[in-house]
């Protein structure tokens, strides 16, 4: 072997630093400080010491070590040379665990998880379609002009917005109703009214989170475009009882208060309040339940209310009976006059047990118009589970021609705290028809086959991918529900056929590949 003039270091080309792995790479380009690189017995054995790990971070040295660092490393090169001929000291960053948690207020879903979301989502659609609603969808990401309607509502502070790299301002949807009244909007007179649509989709909103909210859920919304009477809320009341319904829940634990925003444009119009307070109004009044009503009485006051329309709006709110706002508002306003509708339908519909009549329910969102709506548990331990109302105007806001409308929206992680809480959830284990496994490994490929004939069929089938004894084969299909195990042998296969046995009864028998289904 040729000498080398230093027989400590071996210079590589530096074409070959690129097949190197970082790490390796690191190891042979340290400084000789840490250790040596290559060092040779008898010039032929080479012996590599292991590595040092380490961590630095070139913008936490300071000017004069990056000086002694490069100093240290002229000296390893033998002081001579094309400074070229190496590459400069790899970097290896100290190797950080990450938190396995999901970002605060989002979830995960595994496997048991993601069967009671797709068993919820299914009675979701199952449901829209039985009204006959078809199913649409929208980005995730929107415009951030489609959410910032109105100073005051809570929803724009809550947005998870920031500008994009085309300088464009986008927020993830906190709801779908704007993306529905873009859509309408931008399919225009290409669609014949009504329009009967549903939607399940995620949602994003930066908020204090309780029992069953999130900063990031799942929504189910149905809306009804182009339809100006009383029967399309009735409609949407319907299809969420018959959803309750499906999922085990009755009239004693669930319900709706419904009331109408034209109750408060009447009173406040009777103390000549303008218009233009009324979606702040509206907004206090939402928020009447979380907070003291001195609080409240405050917060009308600083919006420009006087005294005493505060007084009259709070004994309007306070009432519970339709008869009673009747007597205060007289039968001739608009807003008696749909909610006496709605009760009327709600008996026709079948479902007047699960409605009530309250002031207070004025909604949040600063489009809604007219009836408005919530479900709620009568336990009263959460959250409102759904709400909704009409909103006519909102087309007008971005740009659109106003189309009556109206619909609601029903979040995925109440619902499932108030099934918990009444013992209602669903056992959903995994469930796979077959198991099929091959006794002997050169029999892989032809318990491959079996399972392919298995799942062109339509059955589901678990194919075991190793050599696995039977014990743990017989306790794989119990963890999966298998109905039945499938036994690939060398003496059944040579013969064209397979063991088959049913786990509900112990029955075991043989078939040929033909008879399989």
């Amino acid at each position: 072997m040729p000498a080398i003039a230093n027989p400590r270091l071996l210079i590589l080309h530096p074409r070959l630093n690129l097949y190197l792995k970082p790490s390796f790479a690191t190891m042979l380009f340290r400084s000789h400080h840490n250790f040596s690189l290559f060092s040779f017995n008898h010039g032929r054995k080479l012996a590599i010491p292991k590595p040092q790990l380490f961590s630095v971070n070139p913008r936490n040295l300071s000017s004069s070590q990056l000086a002694a660092e490069a100093h240290s490393n002229s000296r390893d090169n033998g002081g001579g040379g094309r400074s070229g001929a190496l590459s400069p000291p790899a970097i290896v960053e100290a190797i950080q665990k990450i938190d396995v948690n999901p970002p605060k207020g989002t979830r995960d879903f595994p496997p048991e998880e993601m069967r009671l979301r797709n068993w919820l989502f299914s009675n979701f659609k199952e449901v829209s379609q039985l009204f006959g609603f078809e199913e649409v969808d929208f980005p995730v990401l929107e415009s951030e002009a489609l959410y910032i309607r109105k100073a005051g509502e809570e929803i724009r502070d809550q947005l998870y917005c920031f500008e994009d790299r085309g300088n464009r301002r986008v927020a993830l949807r906190p709801e779908l109703t704007p993306s529905l009244a873009r859509l309408v909007i931008q399919k225009g007179k290409s669609v014949s009214l009504p329009l009967k649509w549903f939607a399940v989709g995620q949602c994003w909103r930066y908020e204090r989170m309780t029992r069953g909210r999130r900063r990031e859920h799942y929504q189910w919304n149905m809306d009804i475009i182009g339809v100006p009477e009383v029967t399309a809320e009735a409609e949407l009341i319907s299809s969420i009882v018959t959803f309750f319904k499906r999922i085990g829940l009755t009239a004693s634990d669930v319900g709706f208060k419904v009331s109408s925003r034209k109750v408060l444009q009447e009173v406040l119009r009777c103390y000549s309040i303008p218009e233009n307070l009324f979606g702040k109004v509206c907004i206090i009044i939402d928020k009447m339940e979380k907070i003291p009503m001195d609080e409240t009485r405050k917060e009308l006051k600083s919006a420009g209310i006087s005294e005493e329309a505060i007084e009259e709006l709070l004994q309007v709110l306070s009432i519970k009976s339709l008869t009673k706002l009747e007597e205060i508002l007289g039968p001739t306003g608009q807003a008696v006059s749909d909610l006496k509708q709605l009760f009327s339908l709600a008996e026709r519909f079948g479902y007047s047990e699960w409605i009530q009549f309250d002031a207070s329910v004025v909604r949040g969102l600063a489009y809604y118009t007219g009836i408005v709506f919530e479900g709620f548990d009568r336990e009263g331990k959460l959250r409102a589970i759904c709400g909704g109302g009409r909103y006519d105007q909102l087309l007008s806001t971005f740009g659109g021609d106003d189309i009556p409308a109206c619909g609601f929206g029903f979040g995925d992680a109440v619902i499932v705290e108030l099934l918990k809480e009444k013992g209602l959830l669903p056992e959903l284990n995994l469930q796979v028809e077959n198991i099929v496994c091959a006794l002997d490994h050169d029999l892989q490929g032809a318990a491959a086959a079996v399972a392919t004939i298995l799942r062109e069929k339509g059955q589901s089938v678990d194919l075991v991918l190793e050599n696995k004894p039977l014990k743990w084969v017989f306790k794989r299909a119990a963890r999966v529900n298998a109905q039945r195990l499938i036994l690939v042998g060398n003496s059944e296969w040579q013969k064209g056929m397979v063991s088959v046995k049913i786990l509900s009864s112990g029955e075991q028998y043989e078939i040929t590949l033909d008879e399989l289904e």
